[in-house]
């Protein structure tokens, strides 16, 4: 960023750039990654984000901040309220752009992006980053409509064939269905666990506690201080396993998941690759072990061409020798 900040924050300083994350909990991670950093040249960030008083956020923007951190709901908002000034942003960067553009920030995120600097004081091409799992319609709409002539960069990814993770499938009995996650997640890794509802997240934290499995859940009902704390207790290894809802899961980074387990399978193959994307990093091995009863079985095959991912499919109840062998992962 071209700008000398220096130790001393010039009350009122416009923002110079703007980070936008789909969640609070993936915002609040990007900051603590980039807040150092910033630190170490004399930057100043902020966090902007719902479901918190708006007090603060304005008081940090009236004292001046270099760098924002954000949700697209709040920033604009804050926008609205005429208390946030992002032309002179000359970095823009959207992390999770498909889910953003998947929970309706399509719009908002267009407003965004059109309040910020075309070009920098040199008279440079401001720039834009835009990073997504998938390209799809309304993805490649903001890179018409924002990104001047850009450079693609592909990485393998957290649901290739190629990557580090190894993919199953395992058809149960319904009623057998939770016995068999419990053994799952008995191993010693820290796992990450999808239920569709809140309600289920809950119930399954509460019964793998019951087993002396320690684990805890992450759902939209908690509010953020809990959503963090427990975010926490995975990343520091006070428990092996988090419940988790999509949306509250959603871009969440936590170094070292072994095993993630989908105990109800995903409406579609995008989901299906950003939960799979919470093992595997940086090189490292990981399992995904979807559990479908067998009424599901043809639309988990069907997610699973979309996705071009390989899975076996094995039939599995408690105490099975492959129950056992993936929860040693």
């Amino acid at each position: 960023m071209e700008h000398g900040g220096g130790t001393k924050r010039k009350m009122g300083r416009a923002p110079r750039a703007l980070i936008l994350a789909p969640t609070r909990e993936l915002a609040l991670q990007i900051d603590r990654t980039v807040q150092p950093i910033a630190r170490s040249v004399g930057l100043f960030t902020t966090q902007i984000y719902g479901g918190v008083p708006y007090g603060r956020q304005e008081g940090a923007l009236e004292r001046g901040v270099d760098i924002i951190v954000g949700t697209p709901g709040r920033v604009q908002d804050l926008m609205n309220k005429g208390k946030l000034d992002l032309s002179e942003v000359v970095v823009s960067v959207l992390d999770e752009a498909d889910h953003m553009c998947d929970l309706g920030f399509l719009e908002p995120v267009r407003e965004i992006l059109s309040a910020t600097a075309e070009v920098t004081p040199q008279g440079n091409r401001a720039q834009k980053l835009l990073f997504s799992a998938t390209l799809d319609a309304q993805v490649a709409s903001l890179v018409s409509e924002f990104l001047h002539e850009p450079s693609v960069h592909e990485v393998a990814g957290e649901d290739q064939a190629s990557s580090t993770i190894d993919h199953r499938v395992l058809v149960v009995e319904q009623r057998q269905k939770d016995q068999v996650l419990e053994e799952l997640v008995a191993g010693d890794g820290k796992t990450i666990v999808f239920a569709r509802t809140r309600a289920y997240a809950e119930r399954l934290a509460d019964q793998f506690e019951d087993a002396g499995i320690r684990a805890t859940s992450l759902h939209g009902d908690l509010n953020q201080s809990r959503r963090t704390r427990n975010l926490q207790l995975l990343t520091s290894g006070r428990v092996n396993v988090l419940v988790a809802t999509d949306v509250a899961a959603r871009g969440i980074h936590v170094d070292d998941v072994s095993l993630v387990v989908q105990a109800d399978a995903p409406d579609d193959y995008k989901a299906y690759m950003h939960r799979s994307g919470r093992t595997g990093r940086a090189g490292k091995e990981g399992t995904v072990v979807t559990i479908v009863p067998r009424g599901r079985i043809r639309k988990i095959e069907g997610i699973l061409e979309n996705a071009e991912i390989e899975a076996d499919l094995v039939q599995a109840a408690p105490g099975d020798g492959i129950v056992a062998e993936l929860a040693a992962r």
